[in-house]
């Protein structure tokens, strides 16, 4: 660390104090440099709509409290993420096969980290699937997400235009939107919803996920699941829907036609 020096005149600078601030002046704007980058891009899933009615800011939904992606494929807390805004909602929200539900995606907490935050609800770089799981639980309020089986139900990834998406989240102001499935077998369940972030995911472990779990209670005359999976184990981090480049060398998106599989299995199909 630097030391202040006492000099006779007020005119004279010694070369050590120069240094010495010009050592400061570098370190905080380094520092600074890094601020954006250590906040910005990311997101949380938060809110829940049933047929457009929102249902409120972490009613019935767990929202962690950071915004980071998980980047490990085998991480332990891949189903519905871990640390969460507290208190936990105990709230089961009902839905009925064939309702219209969104789940909202934030920057942070509430959205936007500032007036005119740009990569609210996230970066437009972060270009990439949305997807959407069910695995059917007991109690949705208590259950951690950890060991149960979980089947496909929605999805939106690369269409021929080349939009993503994470392109149509953006335009919805953060909000995915799914129909449920009309023939989804009535029963409580956790409701995973997934963004997988492909701006990195030109090398193995690039990829980042983000996921939330909300509380839902499938009320109908339904009989169906599909094949189901394990979080984690659903994804490898070689699958070719997770290390894939999607930017050129000028770092332009590439993608208009060329074929992408999302990660993961088969959307349940009445």
């Amino acid at each position: 660390m630097c030391r202040s020096q006492t000099n006779s005149s007020p005119l004279i600078q010694s070369p050590s104090t120069s240094v010495c601030s010009f050592t400061m002046k570098l370190f905080a704007a380094a520092v600074l440099s890094l601020l954006p980058a250590l906040t910005a891009a990311h997101c949380v899933a938060q809110r829940v709509r049933i047929n457009g009615a929102d249902q409120g800011q972490l009613v019935g939904i767990r929202t962690p409290t950071s915004n980071n992606p998980i980047q490990n494929v085998n991480d332990g807390n891949f189903a519905c993420n871990s640390g969460f805004q507290q208190p936990v909602s105990n709230k089961v929200l009902d839905i009925k096969a064939g309702d219209k539900v969104g789940v909202m995606w934030g920057h942070v907490l509430g959205g936007a980290q500032f007036s005119g935050d740009k990569d609210n609800p996230i970066a437009a770089s972060h270009k990439g699937p949305t997807i959407f799981y069910l695995a059917k639980v007991d109690d949705p309020v208590s259950n951690s997400g950890k060991g149960l089986q979980w089947f496909k139900v929605a999805e939106d990834g690369l269409d021929g235009s080349g939009r993503w998406g994470v392109d149509r989240m953006i335009a919805s102001g953060g909000w995915v939107d799914f129909t449920m499935p009309s023939c989804v077998a009535p029963g409580k369940y956790l409701l995973r919803a997934e963004i997988v972030a492909l701006h990195s995911a030109s090398k193995s472990g690039g990829a980042q996920f983000y996921m939330g779990c909300a509380q839902i209670n499938v009320s109908g005359s339904g009989s169906k699941t599909s094949q189901t999976v394990s979080f984690p184990g659903a994804y490898s981090a070689n699958d070719p829907g997770i290390l894939v480049s999607i930017y050129n060398s000028q770092g332009q998106p590439v993608g208009n036609g060329q074929p992408y599989k999302i990660p993961g299995p088969s959307v349940l199909a009445c």
